[in-house]
């Protein structure tokens, strides 16, 4: 399997799509590609059976699709651990490294790291490490688009997307921070966050892949 392809199960996967339908307008909204290009991929994927596509409601993971999904997921993440606890990376800079180690690591490997890192439940951006040969479903949250004005919530995951995670850290976002909503524009504009020592204006397309608990 083509990198490429590899990306997008591990991209339909944080969105939900191990138990839920994922559009395709969440997909390029999680990846730097266009419409054209995400309707392409999903042909492929669903003729090698890695995920269904049922018209305007979208694709979700077959067993096939989860259980490769799961295992990419497992070697990316426990990468990320690595990178963040002994090497200092920041949790913007870990995303393009892991990429590539983890097309680059075996089974035996990953065994080996998980248990250097002393069995890591979590990745930096919040996702769930899977266990050896275990198909996994992510702990479901609503994203920050979900909830109206007034609400207080505390950011539990980012979708794990470079371009992302380098918006968030300009802004100064953090994992497991404290926000209430204080504004949400029409049109698909900003939305606008506050606690006691900041107040921040995030993009749509960026609160839509912050995922969320209400407080």
């Amino acid at each position: 399997m083509t990198p490429n392809r590899e990306d997008y199960l591990k991209l339909i996967f944080e969105l939900g799509g191990d138990t839920n339908k994922i559009s395709n307008k969440q997909i390029v909204a999680g990846i730097n590609v266009s419409a054209a290009s995400v309707s392409e991929m999903i042909s492929k994927l669903v003729k090698e059976k890695l995920v269904e596509h049922v018209p305007y409601q979208g694709v979700q993971l077959t067993e096939s699709g989860l259980q490769k999904a799961s295992t990419l997921i497992r070697k990316h993440r426990l990468w990320e651990v690595f990178l963040v606890e002994h090497l200092k990376f920041q949790w913007n800079e870990v995303h393009d490294e892991a990429e590539i180690l983890e097309h680059a690591t075996s089974k035996t490997l990953a065994t080996h790291l998980d248990e250097y890192l002393h069995f890591p439940e979590y990745c930096p951006h919040g996702g769930i490490i899977p266990k050896d040969g275990q198909a996994i479903h992510e702990t479901r949250h609503q994203t920050l688009i979900d909830f109206p004005v007034g609400t207080s919530i505390q950011i539990s995951r980012v979708l794990d997307e470079k371009a992302l995670l380098d918006y968030l850290v300009q802004q100064d976002v953090r994992l497991n921070e404290q926000y209430k909503i204080i504004d949400i524009a029409s049109y698909e504009g900003p939305v606008t966050i506050q606690n006691e020592e900041k107040t921040i204006a995030l993009s749509y397309k960026a609160a839509s892949t912050i995922f969320v608990t209400a407080i």
